[in-house]
Order: structure tokens, then sequence, then C-alpha cells
């Protein structure tokens, strides 16, 4: 397992507790293991309780930890735990987790660039972001406790040869984590944005930014940051935002919340997110694309074409009519040519 930074005795603790889960472990076996005193593993034991594990204590015996309970705690522990649990083929994937960061991207390609390892099937996660962007440098509201924030570090052997695959493949990822965790269907507009109906209507509820870190020498991409954003249920910053007329939540969408329905955990939801992703850059391209295909709603609808986003002057008019192997969208203009589009923005009419 790679760590930055000394384990504290709190994670180890949690460790060799997850690792032999339903099994009772004696206090004094988890001293010798953590090279500390029986007193230091019981405030341990203590805290990861206070995490939202359910760790069971006999005489004379020691702990066993239980099955994860449904409080929305939001730690390194409890989103290892939760990978580990649904996806143990990543299981000592390296996580971090912050309460309050400027933006998970901006970390991870410092991480990146500052280590010089490859920290494949990492993720960075944050209960905040005061600096959270989407493209072309737009903000990204990340209010704390309404939603998920996070990036995923993947390097695959041989690089990155098809960028806006990664893009369309974690949207797909993303659909299949709301529909398992919330029970919700979700869709893609084109080609990084999640929408889901809130009260007749398809708003955005989710958005990706996928970026590079190149091999000078090479000049080929060795990594991708992918930035990932839920609004899980509304808050009153983004209410009070912007955004507030286009933002979409899963709560609303899912009919839960408001009626005391216990929801899925945040590291439970992280997670999910983050073993659909690892796991779907190793599917075949063509599977993925007719995935990604049959769920964005754009297809046969008109739109307006911005090829050089924010600059109105340039764009046009024109009807949705496919998705290309590479993930491009096809658009027929009025005059009925066609044009593949491989970056740029639409809006619907």
């Amino acid at each position: 397992m790679l760590y930055l930074y000394s384990m504290t005795t709190k994670q180890k603790v949690f460790e060799l507790l997850s690792q032999n889960k339903g099994q009772v472990l004696s206090g004094e076996k988890l001293a010798v293991e953590c090279g500390v005193s029986r007193a230091a593993i019981w405030k341990a034991v203590k805290a990861i309780r206070e995490d939202g594990f359910m760790i069971e204590a006999t005489n004379n015996s020691g702990y066993c930890l239980c099955d994860a309970q449904t409080a929305d705690v939001f730690s390194k522990e409890r989103l290892s735990y939760e990978l580990a649990e649904n996806f143990p083929e990543y299981a000592g994937s390296h996580i971090e987790c912050f309460t309050t960061i400027d933006s998970t991207n901006t970390y991870a390609k410092k991480l990146l660039l500052e280590s010089g390892k490859n920290f494949h099937h990492t993720i960075i996660a944050a209960e905040s972001q005061t600096a959270g962007r989407g493209r072309i440098g737009r903000s990204f509201e990340s209010p704390a406790g309404t939603g998920v924030y996070f990036s995923l570090i993947v390097t695959p052997q041989g690089g990155i040869t098809q960028p806006a695959f990664i893009t369309a493949s974690t949207a797909v990822a993303v659909c299949r984590a709301i529909k398992k965790v919330f029970g919700v269907q979700a869709a893609i507009k084109w080609i990084n944005d999640i929408y889901i109906e809130n009260k007749g209507q398809l708003k955005k509820a989710a958005g990706i930014l996928t970026e590079g870190i190149t091999n000078f020498e090479s000049g080929q991409i060795e990594s991708a940051v992918i930035g990932i954003g839920v609004n899980i249920s509304p808050s009153d910053q983004i209410k009070k935002s912007e955004a507030a007329s286009v933002a979409g939540y899963i709560t609303e969408a899912a009919g839960a919340g408001a009626t005391g329905t216990v929801l899925p955990s945040r590291c439970r939801f992280i997670a999910e997110i983050a073993g659909q992703v690892f796991g779907i850059l190793n599917e075949s391209p063509d599977k993925v694309i007719s995935e990604y295909k049959k769920q964005v709603f754009l297809i046969g609808q008109k739109i307006t074409v911005h090829p050089l986003i924010g600059d109105d002057k340039s764009a046009y008019s024109a009807t949705a009519i496919d998705i290309d192997e590479n993930a491009a969208l096809v658009v027929k203009l009025v005059d009925g040519s066609e044009r593949t589009l491989n970056s740029g923005e639409v809006t619907l009419h």
C-alpha cells in the first residue's frame, strides 16, 4: 500500500481490523502490531467508532469490526473500507481526504508532478472546495455535506492515446454509479455533464473535468486527472449562486431525504464511482461508446454549437445526429452538411 506519510495508530488499527473483519483481535495483539500501548489502541478504537463504524469489544478478548454503519462520516478510513468492500481489486489504492481544499484536481496534478510517481488508481477527495472548477476555468460550487468532490488519477501502461475516451468512459461510469447507489437513471449531455430529471426537467447534477499530465521528453500523455463533482442534495450556497436555476440533485430525483430515508454515505458513493471508473477503462471501447451514445440525450435535438466556448459570434444552429467511435458529436447544419465536433460546447434550443 502506498502512503506519502507514515500511518497513524488509528489508521493501522483500522487496517488490521478491516483485514480481519468479523474476527476478534486482542488488544494486546493490536498493541504489538502497532507498536503502541493498550491505552493508545483503546483511543484509536474510540476514534474509529466516531467515524461511523461498529466495533464490538469483548471482555478479555479484544475488538471485532462489524459491517459499516449508515452514518455519513467522511474519512479516509471509511472511503478505504467502502472501496475494499465493493471493489476488492482496488483495495490498497492511494487515498487522501481533506476537510477543505482549493481543488482536488489541482492537488492531484501537484502530487503527480512533484512526486515523480504515477499514483495509478488514486483517489483525492474533499468535503468542500474553495476553488472548484469546470471547463475553461468556470467555477464549480462545492459546499460541504451536500455533494461529493474528488479526483481520480489513472496512469495506464502505454499512456493515454484517446483522451476523449477517458471523459466519455467516466461519464458512463458516473451514470452507472448513480443508478447502483441511488436507483436514479441519469443522462449525459455531450461531452462531460451528467443530468437527472428533477420535477419534469433535466438538470445538471454532475460535472467531469479531465486533465492530462504530459511527459515533456516523449510528448505523450502519461496520466489523466479526472475531477468529478456531484450534487446529492440542495444547499443554501448553490441556491444563492448563478447555478441555482440549472442545478439538479440526486435526492430530489430519488424522492429521498425529506421523508427521513437514510441515504447512502458519501464515501460509499465515491467508492462506487471510483471503482466503476477504474474498471470501465479496461472494457472494450466499442462497448463503452455504445453505452455512452445511448445515454446522450441530445441525439435528434436541435442545438446551438459554440465552437469556441464563450464566443457567441462563432455559434451556429444544428441538429445532433450521432456519436462516433471517438465520442465526438456529429451534427447536421441547416444547409444539410455535417460536422464532427471533438471540442466546443452545445446547448439545447
